[in-house]
């Protein structure tokens, strides 16, 4: 089960600074702060982002829009998601291109590239967000069928858009990629999604220090999200794991994706020329060592 697959976007009714709805396990995630005030952060700029039909992923293409770059964006299967994610870039005037494809499968990371070079001539930033987990309370019953799917989806694929973007990417370009609070403190349930995300932040500070990247002054960071809400988490995990799930941070409560999209424009913009091979972490508090 895919985030693309299980989350549904819509526009705010308020804005949840506080979420005083945390209880109730069928609401609709937030994926847009309508307080949110530009600064042209990102004019001129090309980005791509995967999985961004839904969720957080949705979230930062819309900021990203805000902020002035053109935006292309994968999905997997939710036409609905993408063509309502599409539909509020466009209002906001901005140029986009959107992609059905599975990010596990390397062709369709060089089809996506090749048509991003083809109509906007290069690329400045690549998030690599798209990802899948599958809750499970033992590991006899996480099948390699499973394994392969997820690390296909989770890692794989994040190699496959970075080879194929690389010879595409500007000078002082920017590539995050979305791991996990996972990746530091673990999951009894998630051990594969886990596994992968401990993947994803060594593959980055690897990418970080690559002479290559380094001599093309391209930076490499990822955002590691805590519990964020959305239908993913009831659909995949039991009831009674849910009753406390999120409120283990300082905070008290879930987040909300529109709470992690300035992360990625941070990350996304000059004002992070001086950041490369390190972790954001958007867990409402969750201590962790990194």
């Amino acid at each position: 089960m895919t985030e693309q697959e299980k989350i549904k976007t819509q526009q705010p009714k308020k804005n949840y600074l506080i979420n005083d709805d945390s209880d109730n396990l069928n609401r609709e995630p937030i994926i847009e702060n309508k307080d949110y005030k530009p600064a042209g952060k990102l004019v001129g700029k090309t980005a791509i982002i995967t999985g961004g039909d839904s969720g957080i992923g949705a979230a930062t293409a819309i900021l990203f829009a805000k902020e002035g770059a053109k935006v292309a964006f994968t999905y997997y299967s939710s036409d609905d998601d993408a063509e309502r994610t599409e539909n509020r870039l466009q209002e906001l005037s901005a140029h986009v291109l959107v992609f059905k494809g599975d990010v596990g499968d390397e062709d369709f990371s060089h089809t996506v590239i090749e048509e991003v070079v083809s109509k906007w001539g290069s690329i400045d930033v690549l998030v690599n967000h798209a990802g899948e987990q599958h809750f499970q309370k033992s590991i006899t019953k996480i099948s390699a069928e499973q394994i392969d799917r997820t690390y296909r989806t989770n890692i794989f694929s994040m190699f496959y858009f970075v080879k194929a973007a690389y010879p595409h990417m500007n000078e002082n370009g920017s590539i995050i990629n979305t791991s996990s609070v996972t990746a530091y403190k673990g999951n009894p349930n998630l051990m594969d999604y886990s596994g992968t995300n401990g993947a994803i932040v060594s593959f980055t500070r690897s990418l970080s220090q690559n002479t290559e990247f380094v001599n093309k002054k391209i930076r490499a960071n990822t955002v590691a999200p805590g519990p964020i809400w959305t239908p993913m988490i009831p659909a995949t995990f039991p009831k009674d794991e849910l009753a406390t799930w999120g409120k283990d941070g300082a905070l008290g409560r879930p987040g909300e994706a529109y709470e992690l999209a300035p992360a990625y424009v941070f990350l996304a913009s000059d004002d992070a020329s001086y950041v490369t091979g390190q972790t954001i972490h958007v867990n409402g508090g969750v201590i962790v060592n990194s």
